[in-house]
């Protein structure tokens, strides 16, 4: 069930209920379960899916024309045919010059962690440099940049913002030569515990996901990268099964399609992943129709991820330890279930709960982090979308709430949130291995993981 809201921001009621939660902090305090590249030849694989996906829009921008012309689709279609020709363009820029690029590390509030970390990475030789506080910001735990990379854009996952109930979203302006940031603004996304949040493809509509408050909101981006207020305020309703965890809603990711014309929002509490149709010129969201796509019950889908080729999507269930396989119509906006995956070895008999989890650029490859059995479970994406489990790698560090392939393919850095690591894998992406690199870098509570390609 769904109450979608428009009215100005004063009069919308703020939700800063919080239950417990097995990875996240409630003010400063541990939770129940202790959870406190780019080559030098830039791999022309990126072009290439940026290519597909600049291709993709077009053809659907013509299609939307013939049909809505009077209704402003044609003007939604130029600004994201835009930001993707933008990055192509950044691609091809650094084609054959760029061998680096920064890291940005979002973390939980500690004695050891302030808020958004940065180091300098070598895509070539895997050398990096001493992580330095990029932006001092509370519990900074989830991280998205800009299409174009001149901005960043972080939660604060908190129950209270500038004296009122909520959490909120801060925008950064990127300096590309030495990773600085600067900020720009920070506004309340009306709900509590805001844990993840997204940018659109044309970069003009962010969406945040409140976990705390069970409810999503969207905001328009302004031309100098700030936060403009909520345009949209959609408060979720019901449960499931899980009286512990399942009490209520708790949105817990935003995942856009390579279109822009729907984002994805995964809600834990209800075992649903709700379906909003985008106006990223106004930046707003409406509920689609069908406004949801079930997964079993007790699941507890955490985040969301497509496959290159758009026609296929991968949920990670945070509570099953389970990665459901979904066939995309990307015309329609509809998920319709193919397979469902464990993520644990066979035999496995431990505590563990899933967090992230990743497709690679080739699309031959499902990646998923279990927390518990620490460790990253990687997939074989078969022609038809579904998984064969190909194997186990331990995170070499507690808690794996986050990981990312770098810009180049070939590397993968995790965030052990409990043991206060990053550390450093290389990836094969022909076979899909993991192989430790032997670097690690000491971070307090890492819990999130960003690249931005360097301009030097």
């Amino acid at each position: 069930m769904l109450n979608v809201q428009h009215e100005p921001v004063s009069s919308i009621p703020i939700h800063s209920q919080r239950p417990p939660r097995g990875d996240r902090f409630t003010s400063g305090q541990e939770s129940r379960y202790g959870e406190t590249g780019q080559t030098r030849e830039l791999n022309m694989a990126a072009f290439l899916v940026s290519y597909r996906d600049m291709t993709l829009s077009m053809t659907a921008g013509k299609n939307w024309f013939r049909k809505s012309a009077l209704k402003g689709s044609f003007a939604m279609w130029l600004a994201r045919g835009a930001a993707t020709l933008a990055a192509c363009a950044c691609l091809l820029g650094f084609a054959g010059a760029a061998s680096s690029c920064f890291v940005y590390v979002g973390t939980y509030t500690t004695a050891q962690s302030k808020g958004i970390y940065m180091f300098k990475f070598d895509t070539a030789s895997g050398e990096s440099s001493a992580p330095v506080l990029a932006a001092e910001a509370r519990n900074a735990s989830f991280l998205a940049l800009s299409p174009d990379g001149r901005f960043l854009y972080a939660v604060s996952e908190t129950d209270r913002f500038d004296g009122q109930p909520g959490g909120a979203v801060s925008a950064y302006a990127v300096n590309s030569k030495t990773g600085s940031l600067t900020l720009l603004n920070r506004v309340g996304t009306r709900g509590a515990g805001p844990c993840h949040l997204a940018v659109d493809p044309s970069g003009k509509c962010l969406v945040a996901a409140n976990y705390g408050g069970g409810s999503v909101a969207a905001f328009p981006v302004r031309p100098d990268g700030s936060i403009g207020e909520s345009k949209s305020f959609i408060q979720h309703k019901g449960k499931s099964v899980n009286p512990r965890r399942q009490e209520g809603p708790h949105a817990h990711g935003a995942t856009f399609d390579s279109e822009g014309r729907f984002v994805f929002v995964p809600d834990l509490g209800l075992d649903q992943v709700l379906i909003y149709r985008v106006n990223a010129v106004e930046g707003s969201i409406m509920p689609h129709d069908p406004p949801f796509v079930s997964v079993a019950a007790g699941s507890g889908p955490r985040h969301l991820a497509f496959h290159p080729n758009g026609r296929f999507a991968y949920v990670i269930n945070e509570l099953a330890n389970t990665v459901a396989v979904f066939e995309y119509d990307n015309a329609k906006g509809v998920l319709k279930h193919l397979q469902t995956a464990s993520t644990l070895p066979d035999g496995y008999a431990g505590d563990n709960t899933t967090a992230e989890i990743e497709v690679d650029p080739q699309g031959r490859f499902v990646i998923a982090s279990n927390r518990g059995h620490d460790s990253l479970a990687v997939f074989a994406v078969g022609s038809d979308g579904t998984l064969s489990l190909r194997g186990h790698t331990s995170t070499q560090g507690k808690t794996p709430r986050n990981f990312a392939i770098d810009p180049s393919r070939h590397w993968i850095w995790v965030g052990n949130q409990n043991s206060n690591s990053l550390v450093l894998f290389r990836f094969r992406p022909e076979t899909g291995a993991l192989e430790p690199a032997g670097r690690t870098i000491n971070i307090g509570a890492p819990v999130c993981v960003k690249y931005m390609i360097s301009k030097d």
